[in-house]
């Protein structure tokens, strides 16, 4: 089974920028496609990115599509979220996931979500 490990979160100013990395263990990081999710205090989970196996597709939530961005290295079973320009509604706890199929926006896809990282942008 895939344990993911995320971390990078912390506290930004609006206009900043955060890069997220989370971690799999195992030896079969490659054969998954990789998503970001958050959750805001109050809210539902919502899809933030994902990613096919070897990188070269990716999709964002629409409000996401310019300032992040999602990409993988395979060979050391880490996915990344970069994060500009930052708002004070990206403050959210942000997870990563897994899934089989070869591509997805739904969260119901994805599984094995780690424990979430932090991410707070102040005004």
């Amino acid at each position: 089974q895939v344990q993911l490990v995320e971390s990078g979160g912390g506290l930004v100013q609006a206009g900043g920028s955060l890069r997220l990395s989370c971690v799999a263990s195992g030896r079969t990081f490659s054969g998954y496609t990789m998503g970001w999710s958050r959750q805001a205090p109050g809210k539902e989970r919502e899809f933030v990115a994902s990613i096919s196996r070897n990188g070269g597709t990716t999709y964002y939530a629409d409000t996401m599509k310019g300032r992040f961005t999602i990409s993988r290295d395979n060979a050391k079973n880490t996915v990344y979220l970069q994060m500009n320009s930052l708002k004070p509604e990206d403050t959210a706890v942000y997870y990563c996931g897994l899934t089989f199929y070869s591509r997805s926006v739904y969260l119901a896809d994805f599984g094995s979500w780690g424990q979430g990282t932090q991410v707070t942008v102040s005004s």
